[in-house]
């Protein structure tokens, strides 16, 4: 890849560290530090990796800006900005606009199960309330609608979509996207186990959770990618591959979180209705975390 997308690479989905039921604000500042010194090439606050769903309006507002103010602009911030509420994705949004963000990371609305005109009207209304880059987040294993590539190249036509999330699984989906609206829209797996493949495809980067614990290696890869050593970045997918299952052995974030408490980053604490994983996937994760290198045996 000669010319980087303005939006590449790896870009954790950044956890909002909690203590005591609140935000963690000196673990979230540390944690954001150490992703760009390790070579994150941006990052994604607020979206499900970070809670969102159980975040207040103001938490979710003073994630973003602390995010923002953190970064100092040596990496894009994409602020998460989704929302089943069409008006409230848009508050979401125009906040993350005024205080700074790069671009914003809309999901398909969940739950009310739209169609695929409703989808483009969502989009279509939170582009048209904006100035800033979107991006479509495509994750139909949780919001239980799959936006059409005829339906996002409709989206791409508008002046403010930009690029997709896309956490189907389906890495042919990067081909079909990729032959519908041409390159230069940006495609980012939102799936770790399957982003090499997808940059094989013609993706751009990876939103990754594995990135929280392993921003180091997760960079690597991408870098690895861009440079067409495939052999390199193979070599880092065997080494990252059983992290990537692990963490998600149990739904929601409290296996990114668990792994983030043994490297003294962040409490494994999280909201209910998720709850503290099983001693069973403690230890699978601590053996996937000794197998990439990030804890010894």
């Amino acid at each position: 890849m000669e010319k980087r997308a303005k939006f590449h690479g790896s870009m954790p989905a950044l956890v909002t560290p909690f203590k005591d039921g609140k935000i963690d604000e000196p673990a979230y500042r540390a944690l954001i530090d150490w992703q760009i010194n390790s070579g994150s090439h941006g990052l994604v606050p607020v979206g499900t990796t970070g809670e969102s769903p159980t975040l207040t309006h103001e938490e979710h507002r003073r994630a973003v800006d602390i995010c923002i103010d953190e970064a100092r602009g040596r990496v894009p911030v994409i602020a998460g900005a989704g929302s089943n509420n069409t008006a409230e994705a848009i508050e979401l949004a125009r906040h993350a606009e005024r205080s700074g963000a790069d671009a914003v990371l809309v999901v398909t609305p969940y739950y009310n199960k739209p169609t695929q005109e409703g989808l483009y009207q969502h989009f279509r209304a939170v582009n048209d309330a904006i100035g800033i880059p979107i991006l479509i987040y495509n994750i139909p294993p949780r919001s239980v609608v799959d936006m059409s590539v005829d339906t996002m190249k409709r989206l791409s036509e508008l002046a403010n979509i930009v690029g997709v999330k896309d956490a189907t699984g389906d890495v042919g989906r990067v081909s079909r996207q990729r032959h519908a609206m041409g390159p230069q829209f940006i495609q980012l797996s939102g799936e770790d186990m399957t982003a090499l493949a997808a940059m094989a495809a013609g993706g751009h980067g990876c939103i990754s959770v594995t990135a929280n614990i392993a921003p180091a290696p997760c960079a690597e890869q991408m870098e690895a990618t861009f440079k067409g050593d495939w052999d390199h970045a193979l070599k880092l997918q065997d080494r990252l591959a059983p992290l990537h299952a692990a963490i998600f052995a149990e739904p929601g974030v409290n296996g990114v979180k668990y792994a983030l408490s043994l490297l003294g980053r962040a409490r494994a604490e999280t909201r209910l209705p998720l709850v503290p994983i099983s001693e069973a996937t403690e230890a699978l994760i601590r053996r996937a975390m000794v197998h990439a290198g990030l804890l010894n045996a």
